[in-house]
């Protein structure tokens, strides 16, 4: 059952009427639950505590701090019977006052949601880049400010979240549609208080997560029912409805930015402050703000740099990790900047970018990583070219019409796994079957994104055996399944490379160990080639893997079961870079823009798997337009209540909104990774809005900085600007 107040107290809950009806097995209220505040969050676990994620959850609350808080639940033999029971309890709030707006929430009378957190702030983290004060006043500055907002969005994966709980030999089974499992599997533990080896969780095929499912949602509370009615099979499934409110959402971000540029165009000082609205719990937190922020100086480097980020609670669902995780709402600002200070300086933007962006041979002093290439100049060839844009661009400017069209491109910064922030971890596990064939486990889960398929391709070339002989299972099962931390921040190809490569070496190495018995030839002088063994010499066939295999495991005289496993930590990790280019029809008396091109590049390192990226890019471009065009989770100001949490109302981008989406890509080896590969789960979500964005103020001359930009924020944009007017005094 959820609350029906934004921010309150639960006096009581009657559920005498709800115990009457047939089917009922248990009702179980916040009254009821243990009082043990754990974290949600999928953040790898430290013994440190100042790594450690915020606890602040409980299994159900009597303390409701937003409209779908989570305070009773109904266990039933049917779905009719456990709807009929929710209906039948009556719950008696005491209510506060609420808040729904980031700064509204820091003021000193605004209601506070966590004692602990004074002005509702759960963090506040800076930049102190040189001397921004005095290079401010440096003579003949030009100052460009700008403040620019970002929408509440939901992940909308195909999939909701659900999870299934029974007790087997005392221990819990969880059965959940996660990211994460490993993860879920300590939370778990924390939340019921008990160790963590009486909690299985095994994860099957899921249908997306995007970052939704990167928390522990409502396993623990899944759990927890099924030992207060014995043991017995619990099955929680959340509605669509209930998804987006009840799991988790996109932080939206209010960021304000000054720079103070030269006549020449190079940046004296930059200032930047960030507001994430967290909503009503911490789940991932400060991180996702901190990671936005960060991006700022690096991407165009300034050597005076000032930066305040914030994360605010309000009364909103709670904010978590999203595809992306903090980007999406910083290139919005960032890259939306950069085009109003071209305006202002009267300068090509493209050719700006070119001249103030990261420099070849960039290194960050926290993660270390390094612009090994030039990558930002290659992306912003290509998708030049393709869309043909300095010449569209001049054309399209200072255009007279109802109807008229434009382009505009964008950047993007992005980095590849956690490290040095948190643990970057993996492991893997091949087994050799008699046939020659291998089964591979890792830790890192399969959600839909085709890491499966990397991973086979990975263990073949490391062990040297078609693809078609690697069997992955693909399903983890943490009593089984080697550790990983699990699905996100675009880790996977990247982290498992690691792995795998030394799993399948220490796989080889005993092969051909082996092998060395039955050939009588120096391991040294032998090698498994599309899963025969060779001797090098000569490049004579020997055997082949499946005899050798058969005869290890089958042997009379030495029988062996031939099998690797290994944990790589890594302690690397990679930038990753691309663009966006937009082109757009604007028609200014309808208020309304229609996409007609769009086109990713991106540099990934080397590319593991064609199909697999160009798909990625395509399914983080679709998202990209609905950010930046239709998607926003509304608020109903005087009750703190969602508006439009369901697929009807909240306006998803479809296929009849989308143009041709080209994706294109540039090969830089990453020489961190031992096939050359980094981030692209989450970039193609992160450019795609400004640069639309930045193609309406070029067909328009009007800059619009909230998004999602549609036909109601153009109407007022367009409305002050003064476009009606001048459209009406044209046709006079």
């Amino acid at each position: 059952m959820h609350s029906t107040i934004a921010n309150g107290v639960v006096k009581s809950i009657d559920t005498s009427a709800a115990e009457q009806i047939e089917g009922v097995v248990k009702i179980v209220t916040c009254f009821d639950v243990p009082q043990i505040k754990f974290p949600t969050a999928g953040h790898p676990w430290s013994t440190d505590p100042h790594h450690q994620d915020v606890a602040d959850r409980l299994l159900l609350t009597s303390r409701v701090r937003f409209y779908g808080d989570d305070i009773a639940a109904v266990v039933a033999e049917n779905e009719v019977a456990a709807a009929q029971a929710l209906r039948a309890l009556r719950v008696e709030y005491e209510e506060y006052p609420f808040v729904l707006d980031v700064q509204e929430a820091m003021k000193p009378d605004a209601p506070l949601l966590h004692e602990e957190f004074p002005n509702n702030i759960l963090a506040h983290t800076t930049i102190r880049n040189g001397n921004y004060e005095e290079a401010s006043r440096e003579p003949g500055l030009i100052k460009v400010e700008g403040w620019y907002d970002t929408p509440t969005v939901q992940h909308c994966h195909i999939e909701n979240h659900m999870c299934f709980a029974s007790m087997e030999a005392g221990r819990i089974v969880i059965y959940s549609s996660t990211q994460i499992p490993h993860i879920v599997r300590r939370v778990v533990g924390q939340a019921l208080g008990i160790p963590w080896g009486k909690v299985r969780v095994v994860k099957p095929y899921i249908g997306g997560g995007f970052g939704n499912k990167q928390d522990a949602l409502y396993e623990p509370l899944c759990a927890y029912l099924s030992t207060v009615v014995g043991g017995r099979l619990v099955k929680l499934d959340c509605t669509r409805e209930e998804t987006f409110v009840c799991n988790r959402v996109r932080h939206a971000i209010r960021t304000h930015i000054i720079s103070w540029v030269r006549p020449d165009g190079t940046f004296a000082a930059r200032k930047i402050e960030c507001f994430s609205n967290q909503g009503a719990y911490a789940s991932h937190g400060h991180g996702i703000v901190a990671k936005g922020m960060g991006a700022f100086p690096q991407l165009y480097p300034c050597p005076n740099v000032d930066g305040d980020a914030y994360t605010v609670f309000t009364n909103r669902p709670a904010a978590g990790a999203m595809r992306g995780y903090g980007i999406p709402q910083a290139m919005f600002a960032g890259e939306s900047h950069i085009e109003d200070v071209c305006r202002v300086l009267g300068v090509d933007s493209l050719e700006y970018r070119r001249k103030h962006m990261m420099p070849v041979g960039f290194v960050d002093g926290f993660s270390k990583n390094e612009n090994h290439s030039d990558t930002l100049n290659q992306v912003l060839d290509k998708g030049e070219a393709w869309m043909d844009y300095s010449r569209k661009h001049r054309e399209y400017e200072n255009q007279t019409g109802p109807v008229r069209r434009g382009v505009g491109c964008a950047l993007f910064w992005y980095n590849t796994a956690v490290w040095p922030i948190s643990l970057e971890s993996c492991s893997c596990r091949m087994v050799l079957n008699q046939d020659g064939s291998i089964q591979l486990q890792t830790g890192e889960t399969e959600i839909g994104q085709g890491c499966d398929t990397a991973f086979a391709q990975m263990a073949a070339d490391a062990v040297g055996i078609p693809v078609s002989d690697v069997h992955v299972v693909t399903a983890q099962d943490t009593d089984v399944t080697p550790f990983g931390t699990g699905a996100y921040a675009s880790r996977q190809t990247y982290v498992g490379g690691f792995a795998i490569a030394q799993t399948g070496a220490l796989l080889k190495e005993r092969i051909l160990k082996y092998a060395c018995e039955l050939t009588r030839q120096m391991p040294a002088l032998l090698d498994i080639v599309d899963g025969r063994i060779i001797r090098r010499t000569d490049g004579r066939v020997l055997m082949t893997l499946g005899e050798l295999a058969t005869e290890a495991l089958y042997s009379l005289s030495h029988s062996e079961h031939l099998t690797a496993e290994s944990t790589y930590q890594i302690k690397n990790n990679a930038y990753s870079f691309g663009c966006s280019f937009a082109e757009v029809e604007v028609d200014i008396p309808l208020c309304k823009v229609k996409l007609l091109k769009l086109i990713n590049v991106h540099d990934c390192g080397k590319l593991i798997n064609p199909q697999l990226a160009e798909a990625q890019v395509h399914g983080g471009m679709s998202m990209a337009i609905g950010y930046g065009m239709s998607e926003e989770l509304k608020f109903d100001p005087k009750a703190g209540r969602p508006l439009n949490n369901n697929l009807l109302d909240y306006k998803l981008s479809t296929m009849m909104d989308h143009p041709h989406l080209e994706a294109q890509f540039v090969e830089n080896a990453e020489p961190t990774n031992p096939y050359g590969t980094k981030a692209l789960g989450e970039p193609p979500a992160c450019s795609g809005a400004p640069a639309i964005r930045n193609a309406i103020l070029n067909a328009t001359g009007v800059g619009i900085d909230v998004a999602p930009i549609t036909p109601h924020v153009l109407f007022a944009a367009f409305e002050k600007a003064g476009l009606f007017e001048k459209e009406e005094t044209a046709h006079v």
